[in-house]
């Protein structure tokens, strides 16, 4: 067996790992994986938001028996609160007890700033962990050029300074999924440190997958008309498309309802179910009963 096909075998093995863990993979985001276990090298995911990537650390996770650690990303993210803060209310604990230790006042704050007192945020835990976690920073685009200046260090060398403890080396490397909506353009230089793989909405059968595997209950004709629905409503010009989320608790939701198809007949039952799938004021009020009849007369 030459190397390539070797290679071929490996995406295959690793597909049927990740469909066991509850993700449908394509072979490309499957290779991506792959690269990423091979080289060691962050995966940078991006796409819509609901579209399945942080679904995929869960997943590699889940496959490699690792913990999976969130950092989520938010505006105004700070280092400390991303890598590590002082447990201040135990260190002023501990200063009132050594008000009569004899000891120097070196060998006092060699005390008190010790590792006992260390809040170990996402970042500093990953390069913690004893075996190899999963490390998933979880819509980068959100936090600001500083944050992620910072976050280039650290993928590049897998080490961080604690001025009070010294450069903490990584135990373990871990493996890097880094996902963006793309509210803003990231930096080449961050980049150019990662592993790319854009996230596109499934295509039907892909989806119809996701939720054969999801929802069993909802399996054949009714499972391809939820997709046919769906796939059609992403069609349509609306503020906030509905993700793979939405797909599979509008699934449930209409299990609940009692409804086990979609026709016209049907129209206002299923009006009362979109909640769970549409998500603004303003897509909600293109849906009336004569559209979603329509629709649901299509799927």
């Amino acid at each position: 067996m030459n190397v390539s096909e070797q290679r071929m075998n490996d995406v295959i093995e690793l597909q049927g790992q990740l469909k066991g863990a509850g993700y449908i993979a394509e072979p490309a985001l499957t290779a991506a994986l792959l690269l990423l276990l091979d080289l060691g090298r962050p995966l940078l995911l991006e796409g819509d938001a609901g579209v399945g990537k942080t679904a995929i650390a869960k997943a590699l996770a889940g496959v490699r028996g690792a913990k999976l650690i969130r950092l989520q990303c938010y505006e105004g993210l700070d280092v400390h609160a991303a890598m590590y803060e002082w447990n201040y209310q135990r260190q002023l604990l501990a200063i009132k007890l050594l008000e009569h230790d004899d000891r120097s006042t070196a060998d006092k704050e060699q005390d008190i700033f010790s590792e006992r007192y260390l809040l170990k945020r996402p970042l500093l835990e990953a390069i913690s962990c004893d075996e190899q976690p999963v490390l998933l920073i979880d819509e980068v685009d959100r936090a600001d050029e500083a944050f992620e200046a910072f976050l280039l260090e650290l993928l590049s060398d897998f080490q961080m300074s604690i001025p009070e403890l010294g450069t903490v080396h990584a135990v373990t490397r871990p493996m890097v999924v880094i996902t963006s909506n793309g509210t803003r353009e990231l930096s080449d230089a961050l980049r150019r440190r990662c592993l790319y793989q854009y996230i596109d909405y499934p295509d039907f059968a892909k989806e119809l997958a996701i939720v054969e595997i999801s929802a069993p209950q909802a399996a054949g004709q009714f499972a391809r008309q939820v997709v046919a629905f769906v796939q059609s409503v992403r069609r349509m010009e609306l503020q906030k498309k509905p993700g793979i989320a939405e797909t599979l608790d509008w699934t449930a939701a209409l299990l609940r309802m009692g409804i086990s198809t979609l026709d016209e007949d049907g129209a206002q039952r299923i009006v009362e179910t979109l909640s769970a799938l549409i998500k603004t004021r303003v897509d909600r009020t293109a849906f009336t009963e004569e559209v979603v009849a329509r629709i649901a007369a299509a799927s």
